[in-house]
């Protein structure tokens, strides 16, 4: 990590009086925030999101499913109603709850945070307007951790490209699953097909999101998050691509990790 990242870092006062070292950047905070009030348009900068999330919440509860049976020992049928009912579940980095709206609805009990105030409120009036019950907060997750809070499942989808320090992050979010929870976490494979993809295709010439959204050399390699996983306690237990077809407009899951992927981790009970 750059000493000029390490110089950005913030200490967020913990609820017990202490310090926690933060990973947001108030720079991607700032960028974020500006797109806030076009968070839930299908037309707006979140479009791709908005067409991905299908994707990789039917992945999410297909992983679900093998690790969380039901009371009577039944298997959870992955992205019908009610599958997670029984699980706590937190998102961080949820921006406006596109992702914590999907899992609430399928029965989990969602905690959302977001260190920004704005996409905060887009999340908190979103679901008030639906009725959904998420507790959304604008804690970090080192705070959440440092107050000794933990989930069945912890989400963290397209975050770690965004945070001052990646491997400081993902050990925070070990420290937020549960025994024999589960972890998941997206980003962009740093190639130079998802420098030509994500970079000079989605913000430059499709203009999908605002120039300047992502920053290709904050992008992780699989091995890279693979390591920063274990190393935080928790076992690899599944990775996929997510890839978009152009053609057919849809997102679809795929072997190919050259630009999106997501990995599936358990913390052993």
């Amino acid at each position: 990590m750059s000493s000029q990242l390490r110089e950005n870092r913030q200490d967020t006062a913990a609820p017990d009086g202490g310090s926690a070292r933060a990973s947001a950047d108030p720079g991607e905070i700032s960028r974020f925030e500006a797109m806030a009030v076009q968070w839930w348009s299908p037309a707006g900068p979140m479009a791709a999101l908005h067409k991905m999330n299908p994707v990789r919440v039917k992945w999410i509860c297909e992983q679900i499913a093998l690790h969380f049976p039901v009371a009577d020992g039944s298997r959870r049928t992955p992205a019908r109603a009610g599958c997670l009912s029984g699980l706590s579940i937190v998102d961080v980095g949820c921006g406006g709850g596109i992702l914590s709206e999907a899992l609430c609805r399928l029965g989990a009990s969602v905690t959302g945070l977001e260190p920004a105030r704005k996409n905060l409120d887009i999340a908190r009036a979103h679901a008030a307007d639906h009725g959904l019950g998420i507790d959304y907060r604008s804690d970090t997750a080192e705070a959440m951790a440092a107050a000794g809070h933990s989930y069945d499942v912890v989400c963290a989808l397209e975050v770690v490209e965004h945070v001052v320090d990646m491997e400081d992050f993902v050990a925070t979010l070990g420290t937020l699953v549960k025994p024999g929870g589960l972890l998941f976490v997206s980003t962009l494979n740093r190639t130079l097909k998802s420098f030509a993809l994500a970079i000079v295709g989605a913000e430059y010439v499709l203009r999908w999101v605002p120039q300047g959204t992502h920053q290709w050399e904050k992008f992780v390699k699989p091995a890279e998050l693979r390591d920063a996983i274990v190393a935080a306690g928790l076992k690899i237990t599944a990775q996929t691509g997510i890839v978009y077809n152009p053609l057919a407009r849809q997102w679809r899951i795929s072997g190919d990790t050259d630009v999106n992927y997501i990995l599936a981790a358990r913390r052993r009970g």
